[in-house]
């Protein structure tokens, strides 16, 4: 990709991940020579453009990088003739998370940003915002890469890939997490551990773990529970029985489906103390943009660590100098199904290893067929995933009931009906398609 002065937008600019992405950028400059980066945000979220765009300066001045900071309240602005545009916006803010993950618990239901009905939640705010981002890159730059990182990332990216009609990848930091545990487990770098990534986002299996040549299951298995867990799940243990019948890793999200008695009482226990996770974060954020305030600072704080995200800026920026420079290496993303997993819909998002090249991702086919445990929880929440993003396009009550009617993590019918009614009132003003 050749291009007069490589240009990324970041929607989703005053997000507290972006001095992460930022460090990212610097670090990488060597391979991704990006000389216009522009961050982009809302009216309501002036305030947190500004400070997180001084000390990007400040970031990049340090580094002596020739990379020029734009801010911008004027999405089309960033997006004009933009290389890549990344994406990683949150509908409604952090109070918005907050009621994704109150309003089940009042129903005795999970609640949590990217799963069951808080991750629906958060879906059918975002769809049609992602929606109108699209269509404004096939305006002003159809040749751009849409990266997304924005969650629930499995629904966002099959949302665009749908009904986008763009170039879009999406993007999720817990199979590179993964990836680095289990280095930090054998005591090996990174680029030596192989594994086979299985699933959906937040739904998914690392199996056939390898390094080089040497199978390092046994090993992990052995460790996995002394290992951390990502920020906004408890590290509760797996049951060493269901691991080795499985024969893979899952993710940590998959507590959520194997523990959801255990899972659902550590929540509601976390909401009468600290709070729910939504409201930890808020805490973690004050803290930030009071330490991005000061003048003096001009690298990634410390701090940011405890906001979750970890290895989000390698992540983004792997990928987008792998399209850049045509590399054709192997990393995990969010890209159409074809017949990787052929009981899914071809058009569906899946979660897998694939061949990054300028032309895109190209997943690789799996070596081991997909048990029936496996492809049974995967076809349902798929399914809950399809009829939730129709439910969104169009607005429709009738398919918003059926998708939250068939998530694992919703109780009973008449739960979904009486928790659909309160979050389609609670996200009245967000959702417009719901009340045209």
């Amino acid at each position: 990709m050749a291009t007069a002065a490589l240009k990324v937008a970041v929607i989703g600019g005053g997000s507290s991940y972006t001095p992460e992405l930022v460090e990212g950028l610097i670090r990488h400059h060597h391979e991704f020579p990006i000389q216009e980066l522009y961050l982009v945000d809302i009216e309501e979220g002036r305030q947190k453009l500004e400070l997180v765009g001084a000390l990007a300066r400040r970031m990049v001045e340090k580094a002596a990088v020739p990379i020029r900071v734009h801010l911008t309240l004027n999405r089309q602005e960033a997006i004009h003739d933009a290389d890549f545009v990344i994406t990683q916006i949150r509908v409604g803010r952090l109070p918005a998370r907050v009621r994704d993950e109150r309003i089940p618990l009042g129903f005795d239901c999970l609640g949590q940003e990217t799963t069951g009905a808080g991750g629906f939640a958060k879906a059918l705010r975002t769809v049609p915002v992602i929606l109108d981002i699209a269509q404004d890159i096939q305006n002003l730059a159809p040749n751009a890469w849409m990266i997304n990182f924005t969650n629930p990332t499995g629904i966002i990216t099959e949302a665009v890939l749908k009904y986008g009609g763009v170039k879009n990848i999406g993007l999720c930091n817990l199979a590179i997490g993964t990836r680095m545990q289990i280095a930090e487990m054998a005591g090996v770098d990174r680029a030596l551990v192989d594994f086979e990534w299985v699933g959906i986002n937040h739904l998914n299996w690392a199996r056939k773990i390898r390094v080089g040549d040497t199978d390092i299951m046994p090993l992990v298995w052995s460790m996995l529970n002394n290992a951390a867990s990502v920020k906004n799940i408890p590290a509760l243990d797996w049951n060493p029985v269901l691991l080795k019948s499985l024969g893979a890793i899952p993710c940590s999200y998959l507590r959520y489906y194997y523990m959801t008695d255990e899972m659902l009482r550590d929540e509601k226990q976390q909401a009468r103390t600290e709070g729910t996770r939504g409201e930890v974060v808020q805490r973690i954020e004050q803290e930030l943009f009071e330490l991005y305030q000061n003048p003096q600072l001009a690298e990634k704080p410390k701090q940011l660590e405890q906001r979750g995200g970890a290895y989000y800026s390698l992540a983004a920026v792997e990928l987008i100098a792998s399209i850049y420079s045509d590399r054709r290496d192997v990393q995990t993303v969010n890209v159409r199904n074809g017949h990787i997993l052929p009981f899914l819909p071809a058009d569906a998002s899946i979660e897998v290893n694939a061949v990054i090249d300028a032309t895109g991702a190209h997943p690789i086919q799996l070596e081991l067929p997909v048990p029936t445990s496996m492809r049974g929880l995967l076809q349902v929440v798929k399914a809950y995933e399809e009829l939730t993003i129709e439910a969104a396009v169009r607005g429709d009550y009738g398919l918003a009931l059926e998708a939250l009617t068939l998530h694992p993590l919703v109780t009973s019918g008449d739960t979904a009906r009486e928790m659909l009614d309160q979050i389609l009132e609670q996200n009245r003003s967000l959702l417009p398609r719901f009340f045209a």
